[in-house]
């Protein structure tokens, strides 16, 4: 029986893998994963990305430019600097994970994160490949690893939990909007 994962403000990190340049035209839906993961990234304690030098920075539509972006080469964000990271934020206990790609980083991630015991959420809604079979296989491998998938928009109200909350108003122009669609209901019809 899987636990409860109630995501909260406390304990939990935001973690963005990849948004790059480079991957722009490649990447299936990538505008509206970018449009997603920027609505998370208010959240983003740490942000990593895939060596720089060789993929160019980060895309400008995140507005990341406050965050830390670390240079890595592996296909983990569980990187020295990142670990270092997240002992100076208390080692949360919960990572909510986005970005590129569904197949490569985001599982290598994922299953470190699990390792350390770390409860993972996937933004299913921020999350893709180059090709929708991998994004369908990876999605199904991580759900089964026992991550939890989840989209935008609930770990936005997942994270507030009250209208109450003194930051909802905030979070509620965010919502305005739906989320894009990133092509999901095809993928969950077959898992």
């Amino acid at each position: 029986v899987a636990g409860i994962c109630k995501l909260s403000t406390k304990g939990s990190v935001l973690l963005l893998c990849d948004m790059q340049e480079k991957f722009r035209p490649n990447i299936f839906q990538f505008t509206n994963i970018v449009s997603n993961a920027a609505r998370l990234l208010q959240a983003a304690r740490v942000l990593t990305e895939q060596f720089p030098k060789g993929l160019g920075p980060t895309v400008p539509e995140l507005e990341a430019g406050d965050l830390t972006a670390h240079a890595k080469t592996k296909f983990t964000m569980m990187i020295e600097p990142v670990e270092k990271e997240l002992k100076a934020l208390g080692d949360p206990k919960i990572a909510i994970l986005c970005g590129i790609e569904t197949q490569a980083c985001i599982p290598c991630t994922t299953f470190d994160l699990l390792e350390k015991g770390m409860e993972v959420h996937i933004v299913a809604d921020a999350v893709s490949s180059r090709s929708q079979t991998d994004r369908l296989f990876a999605l199904s491998r991580l759900r089964q690893s026992g991550a939890f998938l989840t989209t935008t928009e609930a770990v936005l109200l997942q994270l507030v939990q009250d209208a109450k909350h003194p930051n909802f108003r905030e979070i509620q122009k965010l919502l305005v909007e739906p989320s894009p669609d990133t092509a999901l209901l095809a993928f969950f019809s077959s898992l």
